[in-house]
Protein backbone atom coordinates (compact mmCIF):
# COMPACT_ATOMS: atom_id res chain seq x y z
CA UNK A 1 0.00 0.00 0.00
CA UNK A 2 1.50 3.27 -1.02
CA UNK A 3 1.75 6.35 1.41
CA UNK A 4 -1.46 7.88 -0.49
CA UNK A 5 -3.78 5.11 0.51
CA UNK A 6 -2.50 4.77 4.27
CA UNK A 7 -3.22 8.40 4.61
CA UNK A 8 -6.61 7.62 3.53
CA UNK A 9 -6.97 4.91 5.87
CA UNK A 10 -5.93 7.39 8.92
CA UNK A 11 -8.39 9.99 7.81
CA UNK A 12 -10.93 7.40 7.59
CA UNK A 13 -9.97 5.83 10.93
CA UNK A 14 -10.12 9.05 12.98
CA UNK A 15 -13.72 9.82 11.13
CA UNK A 16 -15.31 6.10 12.27
CA UNK A 17 -13.86 7.02 15.70
CA UNK A 18 -15.66 10.16 15.82
CA UNK A 19 -18.65 9.20 14.75
CA UNK A 20 -18.97 6.42 17.31
CA UNK A 21 -17.39 8.68 19.81
CA UNK A 22 -20.11 11.45 19.32
CA UNK A 23 -22.39 8.84 18.27
CA UNK A 24 -22.18 6.87 21.61
CA UNK A 25 -21.86 10.12 23.94
CA UNK A 26 -25.78 11.30 22.63
CA UNK A 27 -27.43 7.62 23.07
CA UNK A 28 -25.59 8.08 26.40
CA UNK A 29 -27.79 11.30 27.07
CA UNK A 30 -30.56 9.72 26.08
CA UNK A 31 -33.95 9.07 28.34
CA UNK A 32 -34.71 5.79 28.32
CA UNK A 33 -38.85 5.18 29.98
CA UNK A 34 -39.49 3.37 33.24
CA UNK A 35 -43.33 2.13 33.90
CA UNK A 36 -44.10 3.29 37.30
CA UNK A 37 -48.47 3.76 36.76
CA UNK A 38 -50.74 2.71 34.06
CA UNK A 39 -54.48 2.05 34.29
CA UNK A 40 -54.33 -0.70 30.85
CA UNK A 41 -58.37 -0.89 31.37
CA UNK A 42 -58.36 -4.80 30.90
CA UNK A 43 -60.92 -5.03 33.29
CA UNK A 44 -64.75 -4.15 33.12
CA UNK A 45 -66.98 -2.01 34.97
CA UNK A 46 -66.78 1.46 36.86
CA UNK A 47 -63.18 3.04 36.55
CA UNK A 48 -61.01 1.44 39.39
CA UNK A 49 -61.55 3.55 42.41
CA UNK A 50 -57.77 2.65 43.51
CA UNK A 51 -56.83 5.16 40.35
CA UNK A 52 -59.53 7.37 39.65
CA UNK A 53 -62.18 9.46 41.18
CA UNK A 54 -64.66 11.84 39.82
CA UNK A 55 -65.38 15.59 39.14
CA UNK A 56 -69.39 16.43 39.81
CA UNK A 57 -71.76 18.92 38.72
CA UNK A 58 -70.81 22.09 36.27
CA UNK A 59 -67.61 22.61 36.62
CA UNK A 60 -65.92 25.71 34.65
CA UNK A 61 -65.89 27.56 31.06
CA UNK A 62 -69.88 27.70 30.69
CA UNK A 63 -69.89 24.12 29.50
CA UNK A 64 -73.38 22.29 29.15
CA UNK A 65 -73.18 18.95 30.43
CA UNK A 66 -73.40 17.66 34.13
CA UNK A 67 -70.28 15.43 35.25
CA UNK A 68 -71.78 12.04 37.04
CA UNK A 69 -69.89 10.00 38.92
CA UNK A 70 -70.19 6.09 39.55
CA UNK A 71 -72.27 6.20 36.91
CA UNK A 72 -71.97 3.36 33.87
CA UNK A 73 -73.90 5.43 31.56
CA UNK A 74 -71.08 8.09 31.35
CA UNK A 75 -67.93 5.88 32.12
CA UNK A 76 -67.36 2.19 31.83
CA UNK A 77 -64.69 0.00 31.34
CA UNK A 78 -65.20 -2.24 28.43
CA UNK A 79 -63.34 -4.52 25.49
CA UNK A 80 -59.79 -2.96 27.04
CA UNK A 81 -61.02 0.64 27.29
CA UNK A 82 -62.27 3.42 29.59
CA UNK A 83 -65.45 4.77 27.63
CA UNK A 84 -66.22 8.47 28.22
CA UNK A 85 -69.48 8.95 26.87
CA UNK A 86 -71.61 12.50 26.39
CA UNK A 87 -74.79 12.18 26.26
CA UNK A 88 -78.17 14.28 25.71
CA UNK A 89 -80.45 14.02 28.33
CA UNK A 90 -82.33 15.87 31.02
CA UNK A 91 -80.21 15.28 34.45
CA UNK A 92 -79.86 17.59 37.00
CA UNK A 93 -81.28 20.24 35.46
CA UNK A 94 -78.95 20.09 32.56
CA UNK A 95 -79.87 18.75 29.26
CA UNK A 96 -76.44 16.58 29.12
CA UNK A 97 -74.64 14.42 30.51
CA UNK A 98 -70.53 13.06 30.66
CA UNK A 99 -67.67 12.33 32.73
CA UNK A 100 -64.30 14.11 34.19
CA UNK A 101 -62.41 11.19 35.89
CA UNK A 102 -59.02 12.74 37.80
CA UNK A 103 -56.15 10.73 40.08
CA UNK A 104 -56.49 13.49 42.61
CA UNK A 105 -55.46 12.67 46.32
CA UNK A 106 -54.82 9.49 44.49
CA UNK A 107 -51.53 9.99 42.65
CA UNK A 108 -49.88 13.04 41.37
CA UNK A 109 -46.40 13.11 40.06
CA UNK A 110 -43.31 15.50 39.47
CA UNK A 111 -41.53 14.95 35.69
CA UNK A 112 -41.48 12.16 33.39
CA UNK A 113 -43.73 10.80 30.31
CA UNK A 114 -47.49 11.03 30.64
CA UNK A 115 -49.13 9.44 27.75
CA UNK A 116 -52.28 7.94 26.82
CA UNK A 117 -53.75 6.04 23.60
CA UNK A 118 -56.88 7.49 22.76
CA UNK A 119 -59.62 8.11 19.80
CA UNK A 120 -61.85 10.87 20.22
CA UNK A 121 -65.06 12.01 19.40
CA UNK A 122 -66.00 14.38 16.82
CA UNK A 123 -68.95 16.80 16.84
CA UNK A 124 -69.82 20.46 16.75
CA UNK A 125 -69.77 21.47 20.71
CA UNK A 126 -67.79 18.61 21.85
CA UNK A 127 -64.83 19.09 24.00
CA UNK A 128 -62.37 15.90 25.07
CA UNK A 129 -59.23 16.58 27.12
CA UNK A 130 -56.57 14.69 28.75
CA UNK A 131 -54.62 16.95 31.06
CA UNK A 132 -53.20 17.67 34.67
CA UNK A 133 -53.27 20.35 36.95
CA UNK A 134 -50.92 21.09 39.65
CA UNK A 135 -51.75 18.76 42.96
CA UNK A 136 -52.28 22.50 45.22
CA UNK A 137 -55.03 23.84 43.46
CA UNK A 138 -56.74 23.18 46.50
CA UNK A 139 -54.39 26.16 48.24
CA UNK A 140 -53.26 27.99 45.63
CA UNK A 141 -56.08 27.55 43.25
CA UNK A 142 -56.02 28.36 39.39
CA UNK A 143 -54.07 29.45 37.56
CA UNK A 144 -50.88 29.05 40.08
CA UNK A 145 -51.50 25.61 40.48
CA UNK A 146 -50.22 25.07 37.10
CA UNK A 147 -52.26 23.41 34.47
CA UNK A 148 -50.43 21.11 31.50
CA UNK A 149 -52.50 20.13 28.53
CA UNK A 150 -51.52 17.12 27.03
CA UNK A 151 -54.23 16.86 24.10
CA UNK A 152 -57.52 19.20 23.66
CA UNK A 153 -59.40 18.81 20.81
CA UNK A 154 -63.12 20.33 19.58
CA UNK A 155 -65.53 20.61 17.37
CA UNK A 156 -64.55 18.84 13.89
CA UNK A 157 -61.45 19.84 13.49
CA UNK A 158 -58.11 17.71 12.22
CA UNK A 159 -56.68 19.91 14.63
CA UNK A 160 -54.94 18.78 18.12
CA UNK A 161 -53.90 21.06 20.72
CA UNK A 162 -51.30 21.23 23.64
CA UNK A 163 -51.17 23.87 26.12
CA UNK A 164 -50.10 25.12 29.30
CA UNK A 165 -51.42 27.56 31.73
CA UNK A 166 -49.96 29.52 34.56
CA UNK A 167 -49.86 32.66 36.67
CA UNK A 168 -47.02 35.33 36.12
CA UNK A 169 -49.05 38.19 37.18
CA UNK A 170 -52.06 37.54 35.35
CA UNK A 171 -53.17 34.12 33.65
CA UNK A 172 -50.50 33.16 30.69
CA UNK A 173 -50.35 30.39 28.51
CA UNK A 174 -48.35 28.83 25.95
CA UNK A 175 -49.41 26.29 23.28
CA UNK A 176 -48.98 24.61 20.10
CA UNK A 177 -51.18 22.61 17.86
CA UNK A 178 -50.59 19.58 15.08
CA UNK A 179 -52.77 18.42 12.39
CA UNK A 180 -54.60 14.61 13.72
CA UNK A 181 -56.91 12.53 12.43
CA UNK A 182 -58.74 12.08 16.06
CA UNK A 183 -60.95 9.57 15.13
CA UNK A 184 -58.58 7.16 15.20
CA UNK A 185 -56.61 5.95 18.01
CA UNK A 186 -53.30 8.21 18.63
CA UNK A 187 -50.47 8.08 21.52
CA UNK A 188 -50.93 11.34 23.21
CA UNK A 189 -47.83 12.15 25.73
CA UNK A 190 -45.42 15.25 27.12
CA UNK A 191 -42.08 14.84 27.84
CA UNK A 192 -41.37 16.61 31.09
CA UNK A 193 -38.30 17.45 33.00
CA UNK A 194 -36.46 20.13 34.66
CA UNK A 195 -36.11 22.24 31.98
CA UNK A 196 -39.05 21.80 29.77
CA UNK A 197 -42.56 20.12 28.73
CA UNK A 198 -42.44 18.86 25.21
CA UNK A 199 -45.53 17.78 23.61
CA UNK A 200 -45.60 14.79 21.35
CA UNK A 201 -47.75 12.95 19.24
CA UNK A 202 -47.47 9.61 18.16
CA UNK A 203 -43.71 10.11 19.42
CA UNK A 204 -43.12 12.86 17.27
CA UNK A 205 -42.61 16.44 19.00
CA UNK A 206 -44.95 19.53 17.84
CA UNK A 207 -44.42 21.65 20.73
CA UNK A 208 -42.11 22.58 23.93
CA UNK A 209 -41.84 25.11 26.94
CA UNK A 210 -38.95 26.65 28.47
CA UNK A 211 -39.16 26.07 32.15
CA UNK A 212 -35.70 25.95 33.54
CA UNK A 213 -35.18 27.56 36.63
CA UNK A 214 -38.70 28.69 37.14
CA UNK A 215 -38.28 30.95 34.30
CA UNK A 216 -41.31 33.06 33.58
CA UNK A 217 -43.06 32.00 37.18
CA UNK A 218 -43.25 28.53 35.79
CA UNK A 219 -42.39 27.22 39.00
CA UNK A 220 -45.87 25.43 39.29
CA UNK A 221 -43.86 22.84 36.90
CA UNK A 222 -41.58 21.83 39.19
CA UNK A 223 -44.58 20.84 41.47
CA UNK A 224 -46.70 17.40 41.56
CA UNK A 225 -49.55 17.14 38.93
CA UNK A 226 -52.55 14.74 38.61
CA UNK A 227 -53.86 13.54 35.55
CA UNK A 228 -57.86 14.23 34.04
CA UNK A 229 -59.67 13.01 31.51
CA UNK A 230 -63.17 14.31 30.70
CA UNK A 231 -65.04 15.03 27.73
CA UNK A 232 -67.22 18.44 27.86
CA UNK A 233 -70.21 19.51 25.99
CA UNK A 234 -70.53 22.79 25.21
CA UNK A 235 -68.54 26.20 26.65
CA UNK A 236 -66.63 29.22 25.79
CA UNK A 237 -64.27 27.33 23.03
CA UNK A 238 -65.90 25.00 21.03
CA UNK A 239 -69.37 26.82 21.62
CA UNK A 240 -72.74 24.65 21.70
CA UNK A 241 -73.47 21.45 19.79
CA UNK A 242 -75.74 22.43 17.01
CA UNK A 243 -78.72 19.82 15.20
CA UNK A 244 -75.66 17.95 13.27
CA UNK A 245 -73.88 16.72 16.49
CA UNK A 246 -74.52 13.40 17.15
CA UNK A 247 -75.03 11.90 20.70
CA UNK A 248 -74.35 9.98 22.90
CA UNK A 249 -70.70 10.23 21.80
CA UNK A 250 -67.57 8.77 22.85
CA UNK A 251 -64.18 9.12 24.21
CA UNK A 252 -62.17 5.99 23.70
CA UNK A 253 -59.16 5.25 26.22
CA UNK A 254 -56.76 2.09 25.79
CA UNK A 255 -54.68 2.96 28.51
CA UNK A 256 -52.80 5.71 31.02
CA UNK A 257 -49.06 5.34 31.71
CA UNK A 258 -46.92 7.09 33.15
CA UNK A 259 -43.05 6.85 33.10
CA UNK A 260 -40.02 8.52 34.69
CA UNK A 261 -36.55 9.23 33.52
CA UNK A 262 -33.56 7.06 33.12
CA UNK A 263 -30.23 7.76 31.71
CA UNK A 264 -28.52 5.71 29.87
Amino acid sequence: MDGFDINIMKKMNILVLLICFFGCSAQKNEPTWDLVWSDEFNYSGLPDPLNWGYDVGYIANNELQYYTDHRSENATVSSGNLLIIGRKELYNNSNYTSARLLTDGKNSWTYGKIEARIKLPKGQGMWPAFWMLGQDIHTVGWPACGEIDIMEHINNESILYGTLHWLNGNHVSSGGSTQCDVAQYHNYSIEWDKDSVKWLLDGIKYWEVNIKDGINSTEAFHKPQFIILNLAVGGDWPKNPDQTTVFPDTMFVDYVRVYRSVLK
